[in-house]
This record gives structure tokens, C-alpha cells and sequence, in this order.
């Protein structure tokens, strides 16, 4: 009897709870885990999956640094041969689109609901970086249908032409240059890029729209809208304005090269001959900083490929390894920066797409991308005394605009080879014992896309072409 009422009492106080329902929501909220998040919590999220993709040794590294050849490896280099792993490529899609354009499409929403424009442009801005990055490498991709994709149930959104992307990604930055320095804030402790500067964040958004320019102007006329640019004054002035995230000191917040190279004691990646018999040639000051003296003191790279590495002729001590500075856990991850910005300047005005001095802005490039190598001023004096932009032709001015932006753009990886697709200059010879002849053009797509995604997968190949990676994207001239 006595067992009786104790259940008794259980399940009548079992009853008075699941009757209680009043406010039961409220009660069973988790304080330490919001519904609901600010719009700038988002954005460390979204800087460090674009940059730990794009400075990845794997991505960055192989398939940008080492076929831009500034760097070259003494071992496990089948990428450098031009034999990427699929896995790799599968990774820089998804980060890109899930990591990237889909929470930066998230953010928007969220300032939205906030009535933030400042944040509103941020997300913008990030998303139109995002969508740039994977244009640039895949070609044809789902832009139109891209967010649609997992929101509405469609996991089979349609590719669109890379000029239908492009027109696309300058609308989206077009919009945030409207909506930056209007109203609303950033919250400066989030916001790792520029700390709650919004006019940076402006600058940041037209800076990258003069690229996205730039890389379509064999394509489309594209002088106006680089001259208002220009006469906006809103493009980046210095080193100090150029979009970076700046890493931390230690692993795993990291900058991807420090993390593979020095933390997982990874040395394979090391200095291709090219950069270093053209920083030698020229007395480069910047050589000192690009690469290490190998074991016998003497500054030597590698040419590209190989199939028999290491050996005795290339290996981990007779090859130069990357610079100190570039081997630094806070080495930043740029978007873009101020020196890029320069040299597509200069090439802007040899080209008469817009107003100014060709030379100044050459000059200038140099100077900043070695104040930025630490380079003292008199050294930087002394080698610009003899650097003036070529004069005698168009193309040898713009032969050492390209060369100069090549050198700049040391260890960004991924944005170095794609300005050489776009200018293929300086000129570069195939990787020996290379799978393939000629120097990849794009990625192929992920292999899963031919089987979920199937149709629309297939109408990309028939409009672009073969699915290889030496298909020409459309910019390319």
C-alpha cells in the first residue's frame, strides 16, 4: 500500500507538470545558447574560412603559389605536377559557398532585421569577395539559385555564365558601396577586419570592385566605372587601409603557412628558382625576406616539378625555404591589398581606362609592397632610382606592371595565379615531368557535382567546355 501512494504522488506531480504549460517556452530557453545572434558575430567566422581555404598550403600553396611558380616543393608534389587532389578542390567549393556566401548571406538578413546598413555592406561585400574567389577558379557557377540552395529545398541549383556572375558580384558590391558609411554600427570587437570602420570597409568594397574590373576589362568596357571609382575617392591610399586578417600567435589561430609549415613540420614547401633568379637578377632587397639561404649559404630555388624529388640535385637542405617573415603565425591573409591595388591602377591608366600617372602609381606599388617586406627606406630609394615604368612601348609597360604585381603578390597563392591567367606574364615554362603541357587555366568542378547535380552540371561543361583544368575561364584574353 505504502509503494501504492508513492506512485500515486509521482504521477499526479507528473500531471501537474505536463499541465503546467503557461510560459514554458521562456522557462526552457538555454541563456548560454541564443536563438538569435548580432549580424557582426558572424564576421570572424566568415574572414577565417576564406582566408584558412585560400592561404592553405593545399590550396593556396599547391594550386596557387606553386603554379604561379613562387614556390616549388622537394616532395609529395603531384600537385605541382599538375595532378590535384579532388578532395582539396571538393573543400575551397564547399568552405566557399557554406562558409563564405551562405553566412555572409545570413548576415545580410540578420542587419537587415536590425535596419543596419553599415552591416548590410559588410555582408555584401564578403559575399561579392566569396563568389569573386570561386568565379575566378571553377568558371561557371550557381550564382542566381546559389542561396536558394538548402533554403527552399532546391539542391540542384542552375550554373550561370561566369559574365552573368561577374555582372552580379558588381552589383552586389555596387549596393554595399551605397549602403557602407550610412547608418547603423559595427561592432568594432567582431569585426576583425577593420575594427568597426565602415569607411574601410567602403574602401575595402570599391578596391575590389576595381579588381573584379580589371579581370573582365577583355570582356567589358570597363573604363567609366573604373574612373568613378577613381574620382570617388574611396579606394585604398596605404598599407594600412588593404583588407587583411591579421592571425594570431599561436596554432590553431594561426596563419595556415605557419600552421602546416612550422607547427606540423611540414618542409616540403620551398622557393621556386623563378622568383629567386628574378629577385637576384634585379637586386631585389625583397629576396632576403622571400626566401631562406639554403645549407650552403647561398639563395637557390627549384624549378616546377619533378617526378624523382628529393634527390640530390633538390631536396629539404639545398633549396631555399620560405622567409622567416613568411613563416610568422600572425602573417596576414589579404583580400586584397593596397599594393595589388596600384599596379592594376597603372595598368588602368597605360590602358587610357583611366586618368592619372601610370608611373607614380608603378612606383608606388613597389614601395609599398616592400615597406610591407620591411625593407628600409634606403634600400627601397636606392632600388627605385633605376625602376621607372618602361616607356619605349605599351606592352613593355605593362610587361613591368604584371611582373612587379607577380612579385608583390608573394604567398598570396591563389590570387598570384590568377593574375598570371589573366596576364600570363612573366612568362613561365610548364612544370618538367608535369601531367600536363601547359600550366593550369581553372579547377575542374567537384566530383560530386556530376552526380547530384547531374543536369545542371552537364549544361555548365556544354557551355564553358571540357571540364579540365586547362579550359580558358571567360575574362581570360
Amino acid at each position: 500500500m505504502k509503494r501504492f501512494k508513492i506512485i500515486s504522488f509521482l504521477l499526479s506531480g507528473l500531471l501537474v507538470l505536463v499541465g503546467c504549460d503557461n510560459n514554458f517556452e521562456t522557462l526552457n530557453q538555454d541563456p548560454n545558447n541564443p536563438t538569435a545572434v548580432p549580424s557582426s558575430l558572424l564576421i570572424p567566422g566568415i574572414a577565417r574560412g576564406a582566408q584558412n581555404r585560400s592561404y592553405s598550403t593545399f590550396v593556396g600553396g599547391d594550386m596557387g603559389a606553386c603554379w604561379a611558380q613562387q614556390f616549388s616543393k622537394v616532395q609529395y608534389n603531384d600537385e605541382e605536377r599538375y595532378i590535384p587532389r579532388q578532395s582539396v578542390i571538393t573543400t575551397v567549393w564547399d568552405d566557399f559557398y557554406a562558409v563564405v556566401i551562405s553566412d555572409a548571406n545570413s548576415m545580410y538578413n540578420i542587419a537587415s532585421e536590425e535596419e543596419n546598413n553599415n552591416m548590410m555592406g559588410v555582408a555584401l561585400t564578403l559575399q561579392a569577395y566569396g563568389y569573386s574567389f570561386l568565379t575566378d577558379v571553377f568558371g561557371d557557377i550557381p550564382f542566381t539559385e546559389a542561396i536558394k540552395a538548402g533554403v527552399d529545398g532546391n539542391i540542384s541549383p542552375v550554373y550561370d555564365e561566369q559574365e552573368v556572375v561577374y555582372n552580379g558580384i558588381l552589383k552586389l558590391l555596387d549596393d554595399a558601396i551605397a549602403l557602407l558609411g550610412t547608418s547603423g554600427t559595427i561592432d568594432s570587437t567582431n569585426d576583425i577586419i577593420y575594427g568597426g570602420d565602415a569607411t574601410l570597409w567602403k574602401k575595402f568594397a570599391s578596391s575590389l570592385k576595381f579588381r573584379v574590373l580589371m579581370r573582365a576589362s577583355a570582356k567589358m568596357d570597363v573604363a567609366s566605372q573604373l574612373q568613378a571609382l577613381v574620382s570617388a575617392g574611396n579606394l585604398f591610399t596605404s598599407n594600412s587601409e588593404d583588407a587583411r586578417l591579421v592571425y594570431l600567435g599561436a596554432d590553431p589561430s594561426a596563419n595556415p603557412l605557419y600552421e602546416t609549415i612550422v607547427f606540423g613540420t611540414r618542409g616540403e614547401w620551398k622557393v621556386n628558382s623563378v622568383m629567386i633568379d628574378m629577385l637576384a637578377s634585379t637586386n631585389d632587397p625583397r629576396l632576403a625576406v622571400y626566401a631562406q639561404k639554403n645549407a650552403d649559404g647561398v639563395y637557390r630555388g627549384k624549378p616546377s616539378g619533378l617526378n624523382d624529388v628529393p634527390s640530390d640535385d633538390y631536396n629539404y637542405t639545398n633549396v631555399s625555404a620560405l622567409g622567416t617573415f613568411y613563416l610568422r603565425p600572425e602573417l596576414p591573409g589579404f583580400f586584397i591589398s593596397y599594393p595589388e591595388l596600384k599596379f592594376l591602377m597603372a595598368e588602368a591608366v597605360t590602358k587610357n581606362y583611366i586618368t592619372g600617372n601610370a608611373n607614380t602609381h608603378y612606383l608606388e606599388g613597389i614601395r609599398a609592397s616592400m615597406e610591407y617586406n620591411g625593407v628600409s627606406t634606403a634600400d627601397i630609394s636606392s632600388y627605385l632610382l633605376n625602376k621607372s615604368l618602361a616607356t619605349s612601348s605599351t606592352q613593355a609597360a605593362l610587361t613591368d606592371i604584371a611582373t612587379q604585381n607577380w612579385i608583390a603578390l608573394y604567398s598570396q597563392g591563389v590570387e598570384a595565379w590568377t593574375e598570371w591567367r589573366r596576364t600570363k606574364i612573366p612568362a613561365l615554362t610548364p612544370a618538367i615531368d608535369g601531367a600536363l603541357t601547359q600550366i593550369p587555366l581553372r579547377y575542374n568542378y567537384p566530383t560530386t557535382e556530376a552526380s547530384i547535380n547531374k543536369a545542371n552540371y552537364e549544361a555548365a561543361v556544354s557551355s564553358q567546355g571540357t571540364d579540365n583544368l586547362t579550359t580558358p575561364l571567360w575574362w581570360m584574353d
